[in-house]
């Protein structure tokens, strides 16, 4: 396992090296600046479609608008908010979360292209489901001569769907906190897991409907009272995010110093496996969503990031960087945002996060089950697809037991490689985007002007 564990190592540096960082925050950028930042001034709105409010029963789709980004969240925050921000700072330093804020913000741009873009280019499978998603997009948009990328990214969708870091890190808190045995606790998420897996999106969206406002409401009251008893060190905290993103900083239990490069690359990866901006994985939900106007839906999900990172990532930042312990031992990811909530609550605190960890980890394992089922169902088709669920849940039984870094860097892996594929027919599509955008946007003006 040793030598498996050093292999992946190297793998995912080569994977997430300076390229693919340049790619994700360069299209982003792009993106953004391309529709005039429209999108991001449309925030009202796009909360708006998500609330509901041009929300018909009749308009082609699965699920709600709503419950389309909840199941878009509850895949996105999950443990990398708690234990994947832990791991950022540990590695990267205060400054990797000034990265991720950035990765956030050009992430809005890159999820409003993608999104809408899974919208445009909806599919039917075996079964005449209608279906979005980065293949659609590919063989749809681009064409069959397109499809060896659309295969790609189902391939490595098939890994990188995994949820063996939720399990691993759940197991992790579990075995600190009660001594329980990992192989348990393995057992225990493939069989709550099961129940909803293979209930198909409808489920899916249903539960993730409920769960994810419950998990947020509770996480951030918790880290708000966090801030509140460590308020006194706030402008320290947020002055060193800024600081050392330009400057690096020590890494954990004081080692040497790490550069500006590393921050800015451990950032943007940490914040790409919390928000999955350029991924390619959140037009699997988004594309299922009830709508005829494919902006709409881009909208909803340029919410995500927003929420996700520059929100819940930024609160669980604060959380560790206040206490100080993150330079303090070798504890990472999620027993370090643990011991950090403890030292500031106290025990009632460090249990409320394991409550709080176990909601978010269930729920994006439900999350990534359709995700993982999708790209299986196009690649040997609807049919077989719920082979791919028992191969899911042995995924989450592994990745109980198996050690952290190993989990994270073949999930890491398998993820840098969907981004190409989606990133690259994002940048393809673009113009039909923007002459969508322009279009709804123009007609919204008039709309608003005449009322």
């Amino acid at each position: 396992m040793a030598a498996l564990d050093g292999f992946l190592e190297v793998v995912v540096g080569y994977a997430w090296g300076m390229p693919l960082v340049v790619l994700l925050i360069g299209s982003g950028a792009f993106f953004c600046l391309y529709v005039r930042l429209r999108p991001l001034l449309h925030m009202g709105h796009a909360t708006a479609v998500t609330l509901g409010k041009y929300d018909s029963p009749d308009d082609p789709g699965h699920i709600s608008h709503f419950q389309a980004l909840s199941t878009a969240l509850a895949a996105t925050i999950g443990v990398g908010n708690i234990g994947g921000v832990a791991i950022a700072v540990t590695q990267g330093g205060a400054g990797a979360v000034f990265w991720m804020w950035v990765a956030a913000v050009v992430g809005m741009g890159t999820k409003f292209f993608s999104c809408t873009l899974s919208q445009i280019y909806r599919g039917r499978d075996e079964r005449g489901a209608l279906l979005g998603g980065t293949m659609y997009t590919i063989e749809l948009g681009l064409g069959k001569k397109f499809k060896p990328l659309a295969i790609m990214f189902c391939t490595f969708g098939l890994f990188g769907c995994l949820p063996m870091f939720q399990s691993n890190q759940v197991a992790e808190l579990l075995n600190a906190q009660f001594g329980l045995d990992p192989i348990l606790t393995g057992v225990g998420c493939v069989a709550l897991v099961a129940l909803v897996a293979f209930g198909g999106v409808e489920r899916i969206g249903a539960v993730t409907g409920r769960f994810v406002p419950i998990m947020c409401v509770l996480y951030l009251g918790m880290a708000l009272c966090v801030l509140f008893v460590r308020s006194d060190v706030a402008v320290e905290v947020f002055g060193r995010i800024f600081r050392e993103a330009f400057t690096g900083t020590a890494a954990a239990g004081g080692a040497m110093g790490i550069g500006f490069q590393q921050a800015m690359m451990i950032g943007v990866r940490r914040a790409a496996f919390s928000n999955e901006a350029g991924l390619g994985t959140a037009p699997l939900a988004h594309g299922a969503a009830r709508t005829n106007e494919p902006v709409r839906e881009g909208l909803v999900a340029m919410l995500g990031p927003f929420i996700d990172t520059i929100v819940v990532c930024s609160l669980t930042a604060f959380v560790i960087l206040s206490s100080g312990l993150e330079t303090v031992g070798d504890i990472t990811g999620v027993s370090l945002t643990a011991d950090a909530v403890e030292s500031a609550l106290g025990a009632p605190g460090r249990a409320l996060l394991v409550l709080i960890v176990m909601m978010f980890a269930i729920s994006t394992m439900v999350s990534y089950s359709y995700y993982g089922k999708r790209c299986f169902a196009y690649l040997f088709g609807a049919k077989r697809d719920g082979l791919y669920t028992w191969f899911y849940l042995l995924g989450i039984f592994v990745g109980a037991w198996w050690s952290a870094s190993m989990v994270i860097n073949m999930i890491d892996t398998a993820l840098a490689m969907m981004a190409v594929p989606n990133l690259i027919a994002t940048l393809l599509l673009a113009p039909k985007v923007k002459a969508a955008a322009t279009d709804y946007f123009n007609r919204l003006r008039a709309e608003r002007r005449g009322s």
